[in-house]
């Protein structure tokens, strides 16, 4: 299921902005401390790294990503996730603008 809103959340207004412009995100916080971000990915192939263990929801568009050390590109599009470990690395690969939420933990 795709999530179409998010209630009850306070937003942080400055967004973060990576990679010249090629990703930009919200953050946002519920009531019970749980931080999220939510962005957008433009046409591009990008590397991220995890602190924390992520979970990418896509919400709209599509994405292909890389685990690191893996060589497959797998395919998410929308109401689909995939998780990634904490402290890893993952390749990120759009060629339509993915909408996604990133959810921590």
């Amino acid at each position: 299921m795709t999530t179409t809103q998010i209630d009850g959340v306070s937003v942080t207004a400055q967004a973060s902005v990576y990679f010249d412009g090629k990703c930009v995100s919200h953050s946002i916080t519920f009531a019970d401390g749980t931080k999220k971000t939510v962005g957008v990915i433009l046409p591009a192939t990008l590397t991220f790294n995890t602190g924390a263990p992520e979970v990418m929801e896509c919400v709209a568009g599509s994405c292909e990503y890389r685990l690191a050390g893996t060589e497959a590109w797998i395919t998410s599009g929308p109401g689909e996730n995939f998780s990634i470990p904490g402290n890893a690395q993952f390749d990120i690969r759009v060629t339509e603008p993915y909408h996604y939420i990133c959810h921590f933990g």
